[in-house]
């Protein structure tokens, strides 16, 4: 009974201990994959944010053309 117990214990260890380098392993083909994703994810985020604050830019270029004109205008009546 204690050497069927012994086994199975060994034999869960091995299982258990097989699985974890196994998956930390990993190829350089995949660690390629996985880096140009990365840099096609902050590339995204990238030009996200350039974009936004072109937005923010040309709202503000916007209401400063108005504030001027509205000044004109009160300065001319």
């Amino acid at each position: 009974m204690k050497r069927i117990a012994a086994f199975l214990l060994l034999v869960v260890l091995s299982i258990a201990g097989s699985m974890p380098a196994q998956a930390q392993r990993i190829s350089p083909e995949e660690n390629a994959r996985q880096s140009r994703k990365a840099i096609k994810k902050q590339q995204k985020m990238l030009n996200k944010a350039n974009k936004k604050q072109r937005k923010a830019m040309k709202k503000a270029e916007k209401k400063q053309r108005k504030e001027i004109k509205k000044a004109n205008r009160n300065l001319h009546r």
